[in-house]
């Protein structure tokens, strides 16, 4: 009975010392994972593997046995391609824009930026000054990709880098993107742009497995756009620009389940009621490619029309 409970104790003990170092070794992967450059910490999950660069949370470049990728929750270049093609069961996913509470704090604008590779130049989306007719004082209009349910970038590209998922995303695999640009002469939203020099930071995501949610790494002689941040709606986030804006002017959810989420206020309203209280509108319905983006006017507006004079801006003056 004794020699019974010592090995049951033993066996125990086995599990709980596996499950110790498991939580332990991810706990810190998690510390590791909030530094820069290339993490090693993943290399203590086994050693003399195949090494390989792969991104991790929020674009984190990390050195990764191959072998275990599956047990720390990553996939292989080939399982990112196929998933991210497919898209996500069930969804449809739409952001609506209030233009009544934008400012031109243009951190949708960095954080965008800071995730895709993109120099300072370079924009997922932007934010535009529009000046409408007459008095009435300008407005600022946050701009990225339509992500179209008909979308005409798709229908040009003649490699299908460019394809829509069964979720709406619009996205652009770099892997297989000729640098034709035809997508972006088809695009009625200018939402596009062509790497014509090496991306930021190219030394730091050489030889880093492809992310085609995510389009990093970035690469020269190909297109680039907003993804919707595909790789963050698998573990349930909002996208980069919704969480970083600091105003509240993004709303992001899926339209089957009637449902968008606030990124500054976190609060969760229905999508339809959300459109029809606020006249909400999309951008060149006459197109027929009907936008998965939808504006809400720039009505009751939450802070006065500031024109700081920047040379960024003065560039970006629109007339509606």
């Amino acid at each position: 009975m004794n020699e019974k409970n010592e090995n049951q104790k033993k066996k125990e003990f086995k599990i709980s010392r596996r499950d110790f170092l498991k939580k332990g070794l991810m706990a810190g992967v998690g510390v590791a994972l909030t530094g820069s450059g290339i993490v090693s910490a993943f290399d203590a999950f086994a050693q003399g593997g195949e090494k390989i660069k792969v991104l991790g949370p929020d674009g984190n470049v990390m050195s990764v046995d191959k072998s275990h990728l599956k047990e720390i929750g990553l996939k292989t270049e080939e399982e990112m391609q196929e998933s991210g093609r497919e898209g996500i069961d069930g969804k449809r996913f739409v952001m609506v824009i209030d233009l009544s509470k934008c400012r031109n704090a243009r951190k949708c604008m960095s954080a965008c930026q800071h995730a895709h590779q993109l120099k300072p130049e370079q924009h997922h989306i932007n934010v535009l000054r529009m000046d409408r007719a007459g008095d009435t004082s300008p407005f600022f209009m946050p701009k990225p990709c339509q992500h179209c349910e008909n979308p005409s970038c798709t229908k040009v590209c003649p490699v299908d880098a460019t394809f829509k998922r069964k979720d709406g995303i619009v996205l652009i695999d770099n892997e297989r993107c000729i640098g034709c640009r035809f997508c972006i002469a088809a695009c009625p939203y200018s939402a596009r742009i062509f790497n014509w020099a090496d991306p930021k930071d190219k030394e730091k995501y050489e030889d880093v497995e492809y992310n085609i949610e995510l389009n990093v790494p970035q690469k020269k002689g190909t297109v680039s756009k907003c993804v919707f941040s595909a790789n963050r709606l698998r573990e349930g986030k909002l996208p980069y620009c919704a969480s970083a804006c600091p105003n509240g002017v993004y709303w992001f959810g899926d339209a089957n389940e009637d449902a968008v989420t606030n990124g500054t206020t976190k609060e969760t309203v229905s999508f339809s009621n959300l459109l029809k209280n606020n006249a909400a509108y999309t951008l060149l319905p006459e197109l027929g490619t009907k936008p998965s983006v939808y504006y809400l006017p720039e009505k009751d507006r939450l802070f006065p029309f500031e024109y700081k004079g920047q040379s960024d801006m003065e560039d970006n003056s629109h007339s509606v």
